[in-house]
């Protein structure tokens, strides 16, 4: 009914750019640092509210990326992250990646003219520490969300429970151990990993095959392989067939499993790699080879000496774990960031 009172929408960006520091704002007129962003106008969805807010306080033309969290702040709590300033009606805040920004980008901002507004590129942690609450544990969580490929569920700043970023391990731990996460909320709260399937393959002369990616580093090769779509239902086997063919144009069955990989870095998901045996390509095989161009940019052949200057550490002790599996007959070998 229009009497009632509805809550506030509002947004916020995570600007960052390709340093990954995050970008801060002070208004004129205001103490509290904040975050770009604003009250979602009219009929205006928070991704279109973001894009305006960015356009006419920093002069960036960005759409609102992906949405990292939502944060519900109650009736009668004042927020640093509301313009309005308000306390008698709820708030709904929706936090967005923006960027990250090349340097081109972040020295074209532009503040509006006649205003004293502050703009400052923080490492994260110094920025956390710089913003009010609930606006830096609103930051925190969305910065965990956007680490784990996931989303922060807060309400006033504070994960809730079933949050399946931003809720601090121990309190996790402890919820669990209560037993007072419901089944739902216990499998969105738990740890994710992200798994993957490889294959080594060797031409007549031992020299290992390596692939050029045309995506992230370009400067460090590869083995062939890719992400599981266990989404999907497909098994890691699977998936290393069809990344072989997706990429290479060879449909060739995997041989034995040579080596299961774990990696983990604090604040990101585990990954898991499944290593196989592709086998010898015989110099016929070696030419039916047909890359996709829009995955890799090229193929070559390796000695075990120039790993060194083409894979980065962590595969590189796993191929060389590999060969050793293969050559022995040893295996599967349990591996961590490559080391037995």
């Amino acid at each position: 009914m229009p009497d009632r009172p509805s809550p506030l929408v509002a947004t916020a960006g995570v600007v960052l750019d390709t340093r990954g520091r995050v970008l801060v704002l002070t208004a004129p007129g205001r103490t509290d640092p904040r975050l770009p962003g604003g009250v979602v106008e009219g009929t205006e969805t928070p991704e279109e509210g973001l894009a305006r807010a960015l356009r006419e306080g920093l002069g960036l033309d960005r759409r609102a990326g992906r949405l990292l969290a939502v944060d519900s702040r109650p009736t009668g709590s004042t927020d640093p992250g509301d313009p309005t300033g308000s306390a008698d009606r709820s708030l709904i805040v929706h936090v967005h990646l923006v960027g990250p920004l090349p340097p081109l980008e972040t020295a074209a901002l532009s503040l509006p003219a006649g205003e004293c507004t502050e703009a400052r590129w923080l490492p994260p942690e110094a920025a956390c520490a710089l913003l009010p609450a609930p606006v830096a544990p609103r930051l925190r969580a969305a910065l965990a969300a956007l680490h784990t490929g996931s989303f922060a569920h807060l309400v006033d700043g504070v994960p809730h429970p079933g949050s399946p970023a931003g809720l601090d391990p121990a309190r996790r731990l402890a919820l669990e151990h209560s037993g007072t996460l419901d089944p739902a909320s216990h499998r969105a709260s738990r740890p994710k990993a992200v798994t993957a399937a490889s294959v080594l393959f060797t031409g007549p002369d031992g020299r290992i095959l390596l692939v050029q990616p045309a995506y992230g580093r370009s400067d460090r090769w590869n083995l062939p392989g890719g992400g599981i779509d266990s989404d999907l239902g497909e098994i890691p086997r699977a998936a290393a067939r069809r990344e072989v063919h997706e990429e290479l144009g060879l449909d060739l069955a995997p041989g034995r499993l040579l080596a299961v990989n774990w990696a983990h870095k604090p604040g990101r998901p585990a990954r898991i790699r499944f290593l196989y045996d592709g086998g010898v390509l015989d110099a016929p095989t070696l030419a039916r080879i047909r890359l996709d161009p829009t995955e890799l940019l090229q193929w070559r052949t390796v000695t075990p000496e120039d790993l060194r200057d083409l894979v980065k550490p962590a595969l590189r002790r796993q191929i060389t774990a590999c060969l050793t599996a293969r050559a022995t007959g040893a295996g599967p070998l349990e591996l961590h960031a490559g080391r037995p």
